[in-house]
């Protein structure tokens, strides 16, 4: 077999089931023998940006490593935004990046480029692949990394001569990493600390607010202990909904996030860090935690989060939690002005139960939040590292995740078209999402920040750079030429029923909300 075969009869071995590929010349024998396993299904992104976002997306539902296929330096450079992001959420991914034939890199040739180079700031582990006869063993040791707790991004180089070249066999993956068991002593010290000021604490915790397990964890320590419970600002998931314990997630704003710390003595940390602003501002601070708090380890991101929140349950001999029950009564039907308070609420009105919600909404994403949590229980996901084009990308991965579930991306006009091509597999898929677009036809989060630092923006040239309104994106004919169904509301009442309609149908729809801000 070629080296290609050998490498993918290893991945298949492994556990690997979806690439998302946008191929070149480089990795044609590799698409060859992608076509010849049925095991892994093949999805074709139009974009890098959407080929790594929907292997964040993939990783995030699965919990297990996607595959990508992407096309020498320039191929991953533009892969790069949504691997940070991807980098930041813990997703495992892993990597094939081809390259030149190995005796062609002396030459001068266009595309060549330093591919090790480019992938190194957004991979926890990099390889090149050197022979055919080991590059299966390359390939068995790049999902053991990204399989390492939390997850992690795995880059393998593929050169094309590596690719073509004949071998004998393949290699057996590698075991999968176990995580590392509670530390006794951590559970005992937190629990000292919560008996005694858990009124004063805060428990914040990443991957736990994601999943049932963690979340009745997390409630009978802060209900019993009267901790307060966060989620990070960056975690990769969120179960929310009616009937689902409330956990509060660290928000975007400094000047907010201050506030949900104020008068915390003590931090106690899950597998997580100490939260800081996204950015420096004149007037805010970057350090979010109040001074003088201490701050505690429960576990690291190596750990078992969710047991060891079990484990200081049962240390503290907390109760077991009081499940609710999601609201029988429907909000009431939003009407007239078009804003994300209408929004949201028609999404609480709508939601199914075990939906997945990708949002990237931007500076409307608060106000949404305060409707949603109404909504039926689902999952909540949000942009991880702060690059746009996140949204579309990672609902798409979702849904190639999950086919029997619904998956809504309710995204910001601006950050879309980072990467509208997703559009277009969700298309060709069939998958079943709803793209909701939030046509304020500006950056208006940017429109925002230029007072929170400080900044002036008084020549319309600077101006300008803030407006997408000249000329107006039609969100329905870049839709429908991608072949997605779309259509544009603009009152609260049309969107309302739009939505409805949505959720009764399967297949990709685009609903472009045009707001009255």
């Amino acid at each position: 077999m070629t080296g290609a075969e050998s490498l993918m009869h290893t991945l298949a071995a492994a556990g690997i089931e979806v690439c998302f590929a946008n191929p070149g010349t480089s990795e044609m024998h590799f698409l060859s023998a992608l076509g010849s396993l049925p095991q892994i299904r093949p999805v074709l992104g139009l974009f890098e940006g959407v080929v790594t976002g929907m292997a964040d997306g993939y990783a995030r539902i699965t919990g297990k490593p996607a595959l990508t296929l992407m096309h020498l330096g320039p191929g991953i450079g533009n892969g790069i935004a949504n691997l940070h992001n991807a980098r930041r959420a813990k997703s495992p991914v892993v990597n094939i990046v081809g390259d030149h034939a190995t005796y062609h890199k002396r030459w001068d040739s266009p595309l060549k480029s330093d591919v090790e180079a480019i992938a190194r700031p957004v991979s926890d582990w990099l390889r090149m692949a050197a022979s055919a006869h080991t590059v299966s063993a390359d390939g068995a040791a790049a999902v053991a990394a990204a399989r390492a707790l939390p997850g992690r991004i795995a880059t393998l180089v593929l050169p094309a001569d590596v690719a073509w070249t004949t071998t004998a066999g393949h290699s057996l993956p590698l075991p999968a990493p176990v995580a590392a068991p509670p530390d006794e002593a951590a559970i005992r010290r937190v629990a000292q600390i919560l008996r005694q000021r858990g009124s004063r604490s805060a428990l914040l915790v990443r991957a736990a607010g994601g999943e049932a397990r963690g979340l009745q964890a997390l409630q009978r320590i802060c209900q019993h202990t009267g901790a307060r419970p966060l989620i990070d600002m960056v975690a990769a998931k969120a179960a929310r909904g009616a009937g689902l314990y409330p956990v509060t997630r660290i928000p975007y704003r400094a000047e907010v996030a201050v506030s949900v710390l104020d008068g915390v003595t003590d931090l106690v940390l899950a597998g997580t860090q100490p939260p800081v602003a996204p950015f420096a501002y004149p007037h805010y601070p970057s350090w979010l935690t109040p001074e003088n708090a201490a701050l505690t380890w429960l576990c690291q991101e190596h750990h078992d989060e969710v047991q060891a929140l079990e484990a200081l349950a049962d240390e503290l001999d907390a109760p077991p939690a009081t499940i609710g029950q999601p609201q029988s009564v429907r909000p009431e039907r939003p009407t007239g002005v078009l804003d994300a308070t209408a929004i949201g609420r028609s999404l609480a009105r709508h939601l199914p139960e075990g939906s997945i919600l990708s949002e990237e909404a931007i500076s409307n994403g608060p106000a949404l939040a305060i409707e949603t949590a109404q909504a039926a229980p689902h999952l909540h996901l949000t942009n991880t590292g702060g690059a746009l084009g996140q949204g579309i990308p990672v609902a798409t991965g979702a849904a190639i995740a999950a086919l029997d579930r619904k998956v809504v991306n309710v995204q910001a006009d601006g950050s879309a078209m980072f990467s509208l091509q997703a559009l277009w597999t969700q298309a060709r898929e069939r998958l079943d999402v709803v793209t909701i677009v939030l046509a304020n036809r500006s950056y208006a989060v940017l429109r925002a920040e230029v007072e929170r630092v400080g900044a002036r923006v008084d020549s319309a040239a600077a101006a300008a750079l803030l407006d997408l309104g000249n000329p107006v994106i039609d969100w329905v004919a870049l839709a429908r030429g991608m072949g997605v169904e779309a259509t544009r509301v603009d009152t609260a009442e049309a969107f309302d029923d739009c939505l409805a309609a949505a959720m009764r149908q399967r297949g990709p729809m685009l609903i472009e909300a045009v707001l009255r801000n």
